[in-house]
């Protein structure tokens, strides 16, 4: 990508040295066993990349968002679900910076920063997605506490972490209903998936982004300190909430760009590797056709991203931004898979080749941190609003 410091390419190209060192040989038998893949963790964490964005003072690298969403283009274009084991906890690690109290900062950016503390995102429930107003968990005053009940579904690393960013309702009488909600920091056992108050279900199985789990959260009594409350005031939850997804969404963007690149790569150079009538397919006007059409898109993939990664960075309101980015780079990512599937021909289906799990990972990223109709909507308000009458 053009218009990057000295610095950014030095990161990126190390994270890039490492995905195709360490990450491409083994993601396939990782992936299709479903296992977390301890050791890349661990070597994620030795590389500082639970802490890309934490500042300096807690122990983080203090890089910007654009740094980070090309760590996640990286670790896409590798395997998806490495960037699933980060991104939950990088929208915690910010939502802390940004509104947390002094004390949650201490008490947490440092640890989050090695990784020895990782979090997981809670804000979706069985019957309530891109409607975030209707979510139903509670948190009611306890004493010096509170107690939470509800359910939470789709929380990604939700067994394995440490803790939970979790948004409750504190007031279900508000009108209108976001008013009421209030975001928690709630502390469990990491693996423990019975403790008092919460039962965590088995990973969820799906048709990809596989080794990450995806789990249920049900909650019944179960106790927090009056602390845990982000940034100590009730009420302002959803907002906090918010910001975190519109990061999340540049990640999305930054994950969609990343499986399109892993495509397009496979695909050129398939394509003139593989002959047929006598010439590598590569130079077939119908191959080549397609191969314009990838590349166009996945070009326009990256720059979208980047524009929205830096408008955030430089402290603009980047919702519509974001929106285009997430819409645009997941889309794209699905369309660019399935070209590379065609011109790998039943290759392209057989669990040798890599493409048959990027077409499995792709659809995710249409759904993911608000489906693609949601920033549809979004886009628009936005655009109405910036050219108002």
């Amino acid at each position: 990508m053009d218009g990057l410091t000295a610095e950014q390419r030095e990161i990126v190209g190390l994270v890039r040295e490492w995905v195709d060192r360490e990450v491409v040989p083994t993601a396939p038998a990782l992936e299709h066993a479903d296992e977390f893949p301890e050791q890349l963790v661990d070597d994620m964490k030795g590389l500082g990349l639970f802490g890309v964005t934490i500042p300096e003072r807690y122990g983080g690298l203090g890089l910007d968002l654009t740094t980070y969403a090309l760590i996640q283009v990286e670790l896409s274009r590798g395997w998806m679900s490495l960037s699933g084991v980060t991104n939950t906890h990088f929208i915690a690690a910010w939502m802390i910076d940004a509104f947390g109290t002094e004390d949650q900062k201490e008490r947490y950016l440092a640890r989050m920063a090695t990784g020895e503390l990782r979090s997981a995102f809670s804000m979706s429930e069985p019957h309530a997605g891109s409607d975030v107003q209707a979510i139903r968990t509670t948190a009611r005053r306890d004493g010096d506490g509170y107690a939470i009940d509800g359910q939470k579904m789709w929380v990604t690393n939700g067994l394995r972490a440490g803790m939970v960013m979790l948004l409750a309702k504190t007031d279900p009488a508000a009108d209108p209903p976001h008013r009421g909600m209030t975001g928690f920091i709630v502390e469990k056992e990491p693996g423990r998936p019975s403790q008092r108050g919460l039962e965590i279900s088995r990973p969820l199985k799906k048709l990809g982004y596989r080794g990450v789990e995806t789990v249920e959260l049900a909650f019944e009594g179960f106790r927090v300190p009056s602390s845990s409350v982000l940034g100590g005031a009730e009420n302002a939850g959803f907002q906090q909430f918010m910001s975190g997804i519109e990061l999340g969404r540049v990640n999305i963007a930054a994950r969609g760009v990343g499986i399109a690149t892993a495509a397009f790569e496979h695909a050129i150079r398939y394509a003139q590797e593989r002959e047929s009538m006598g010439k590598p397919i590569a130079q077939h006007q119908a191959i080549q056709l397609k191969l314009a059409d990838m590349a166009t898109k996945l070009r326009a993939a990256q720059l979208l991203t980047l524009d929205a990664a830096r408008a955030k960075d430089e402290g603009r309101r980047a919702d519509l931004e974001a929106g285009m980015a997430k819409l645009f780079a997941t889309e794209a990512a699905e369309e660019i898979v399935f070209d590379a599937m065609r011109i790998h021909g039943g290759y392209g289906y057989s669990e040798e080749y890599p493409i048959e799990r990027l077409y499995r990972d792709a659809p995710l990223l249409i759904i993911g941190e608000g489906t693609n109709e949601i920033q549809r909507l979004v886009i628009a308000r936005r655009l109405l609003d910036r050219h108002a009458l």
